[in-house]
């Protein structure tokens, strides 16, 4: 579990970046990332409100896409009270050099944490380099954050069990691994852990059953007997001829205590978008695991801002925690 905290992360030296050369073993990956400090810290920042949350909770989980918009993301949830997002930019041409979650926090006026999924060395994907405002990444960061309207206490990183695919990838080279980011949240019956985490989509479901496994014991091993809220974007079908009931991920997390929330069953949660031209492409990613809570109505939020623009290829999946169980 990583649990030191910085307020900004660390620019990645010539060193951190130096991979090339490098075997493509997890052995090699693993020692090179264990060297590169902002591989191994949160970032926390912002404002929030000290006060204790009040029921009920309205927490939305969505994965932006890089955040290509992080202010007019922002206004899209500005109704929530926590918001756990996915797949954001820090320091990557393709979004401005901007630390997404930051800003986006900032426009919310909440408190966030941040931790680096993956290091990448390139610009991303053909498409993405026309979004690009220059030929070179600040920080290169992607990764995973949480925010809310209360203080985000004790916040940690959790990395998921994988076999290091990304680091092979030709187009896309990156140093890293699925993560999990979340902080104990005061509510006015007692603290709750909130989770953003952000599943492999190129494996099989038994790959992210193993994930799901994994990330429970560990919340179970930090926080026994806490309410547990996780949420993200999960990859449910991908691989897997886009069939997300046949994820075993969902009896795992039911043997452990945690109920289910996606929103209508036949409700897709991807679309479409600027980086994500595929108009076929349609599945149901996106999910809470809620144990120790009542959780009330889940519905699915478009992502598409008052001009019709996408703002991300996923649309938001945004729950009510009723109160604690």
């Amino acid at each position: 579990m990583i649990t030191e905290t910085v307020g900004d992360l660390p620019v990645p030296t010539e060193a951190d970046l130096a991979l090339h050369h490098l075997p493509r073993e997890i052995a090699v990956h693993d020692a090179h990332m264990a060297t590169v400090p902002g591989m191994n810290l949160v970032e926390t920042g912002g404002a929030a409100c000290p006060a204790p949350l009040p029921f009920p909770i309205t927490v939305g989980a969505w994965n932006l896409e890089r955040c290509l918009f992080p202010e007019d993301s922002a206004q899209k949830v500005a109704y929530c009270d926590v918001v756990l997002v996915s797949e954001m930019d820090n320091g990557m041409a393709r979004t401005a050099q901007r630390n997404t979650t930051r800003d986006m926090a900032g426009h919310l006026g909440m408190g966030y944490a941040y931790a680096v999924e993956f290091l990448e060395l390139g610009l991303g994907s053909p498409i993405e380099h026309e979004f690009c405002t220059a030929d070179f990444n600040a920080r290169g960061y992607h990764g995973n954050g949480l925010m809310a309207r209360s203080a985000l206490i004790a916040p940690f990183a959790l990395r998921l069990w994988g076999q290091r695919q990304w680091f092979s990838d030709a187009e896309q080279p990156r140093l890293g691994e699925r993560i999990a980011v979340g902080a104990r949240l005061e509510t006015v019956a007692g603290p709750m852990i909130a989770v953003s985490t952000h599943l492999e989509s190129a494996c099989g479901p038994e790959h992210r059953e193993r994930q799901v496994r994994g990330l429970i014991a560990e919340l179970d091993a930090a926080f026994p007997g806490m309410p547990v809220l996780i949420g993200g974007d999960l990859n449910t079908g991908n691989h897997n001829n886009g069939d997300w009931r046949a994820e075993g991920l969902f009896d795992a997390a039911r043997a452990a205590g945690y109920s289910i929330h996606g929103g209508p069953d036949d409700q897709q949660t991807t679309r479409p978008s600027l980086i994500t031209r595929w108009p076929e492409r349609a599945m149901k990613l996106d999910w809470f695991l809620a144990r120790g809570l009542r959780i009330g109505e889940t519905a699915i939020r478009s992502s598409l801002d008052g001009n019709g623009r996408p703002l991300s290829d996923h649309d938001a999946v945004v729950t009510r925690v009723l109160g604690l169980a």
